[in-house]
């Protein structure tokens, strides 16, 4: 399986096309930032052309080695977010409407996929189709939403999102939507069904 293949099938979430510009910055090739991450020269070409995304595994390990943070590197207009903290809370998501990969942005961005341009996604109140449960259970909160889970309709993911931090988790076809996420603190939670988009509701009080 080559690595584009990898990508669409993890469905990671990266603003790719930064990769070239933080890596021309620091004098790095391609083949040395590849050597880097254990991946070849050719896949890291694909990310930059738009043709590709790396791993979820690899986004970590890839902004060390750009010199720059995972929130920075997410939001991918580098010079704007350049020294920021950023803010999880009023990040962006932008879904592929072919794949289902999924960028959370920072600031604004342009970003493309399978060929196709990813449009921001308006978060809403869940309606009565969407109504998930936020419960907490020990050091968890634990998400729940009674919802088809079928190829054409589904729940595509479900996120967790403070001030500092996000966290993913991903769903497919035929699987339950029951996910559940460390509490690290008070937040978001978001939920993408891909045929009617995406909803949001806060994580209750401690």
């Amino acid at each position: 399986m080559n690595q584009t293949r990898q990508t669409n099938a993890s469905h990671t979430f990266l603003a790719a096309h930064a990769i070239k510009q933080l890596r021309e910055e620091r004098g790095l090739t391609q083949r040395a930032l590849a050597e880097s991450l254990g991946v070849t020269d050719k896949a890291v070409s694909k990310w930059e052309s738009g043709r590709g995304l790396p791993d979820i595994s690899l986004v970590e390990p890839l902004a060390q080695r750009l010199g720059i943070s995972v929130a920075e590197l997410l939001a991918g207009d580098i010079r704007a977010n350049a020294n920021r903290a950023g803010n999880m809370l009023k990040g962006v998501f932008y879904v592929c409407p072919i794949c289902g990969n999924v960028v959370h942005a920072l600031g604004e961005g342009s970003f493309s996929c399978c060929g196709s341009t990813m449009f921001p996604q308006e978060a809403e109140e869940p309606d009565a189709d969407h109504a998930f449960s936020i419960e907490r259970i020990e050091d968890d909160w634990y998400v729940t939403l009674d919802h088809p889970m079928t190829k054409d309709h589904y729940i595509s993911f479900v996120a967790y999102a403070t001030m500092d931090g996000i966290c993913f988790k991903k769903l497919y076809p035929e699987q339950s939507v029951q996910p559940r996420f460390h509490i690290t603190g008070r937040g978001r939670i978001y939920l993408y069904c891909n045929q009617h988009g995406l909803f949001t509701s806060l994580t209750p009080r401690k």
